[in-house]
């Protein structure tokens, strides 16, 4: 199995305002700009890529989302590293041989057609990490 890194999810309170920063002083481009209103979800997202990497703003889209409770909890910056795996569900199985733990109700297909789960953050020392794949067409 390969895990590569996919993109990193950073928390932030306004897009708009965290944008030019990106965008302007990394040199990146806006890749993709979308609304997830899925329960349990709730999030602005813009995608942007820089040279070699891309990075997803996960703005909340109510004071009551996942987002905004973590931005509440633990302030803005790093949410999430993805990594993705060749095939999500031999990845979920092999690390379940390994005793990591899953956030099992985090499994869904995103609004671009990313199938993805979030690992237990007690089973990765405390760091939120996804696991994605990309649906083929």
């Amino acid at each position: 199995m390969n895990y590569v890194l996919d993109h990193v999810g950073i928390a932030v309170r306004s897009i708009d305002d965290t944008l030019p920063f990106y965008l302007t002083v990394l040199k990146g481009t806006l890749e993709d700009r979308y609304t997830s209103d899925a329960p349990g979800v709730e999030v602005h997202v813009a995608v942007v890529r820089t040279e070699d990497k891309v990075i997803e703003l996960l703005e909340p889209t109510n004071k009551n989302s996942p987002m905004a409770r973590f931005i509440k909890q633990r302030g803005k910056g790093v949410h999430h590293l993805a990594y993705r795996v060749d095939n999500l569900d031999d990845a979920i199985y092999e690390a379940r041989k390994e005793g990591v733990r899953f956030l099992d109700d985090t499994r869904r297909v995103n609004a671009r057609g990313r199938r993805l789960i979030y690992l237990n953050p007690a089973s990765t020392n405390g760091t939120l990490i996804e696991f994605c794949d990309y649906v083929k067409s």
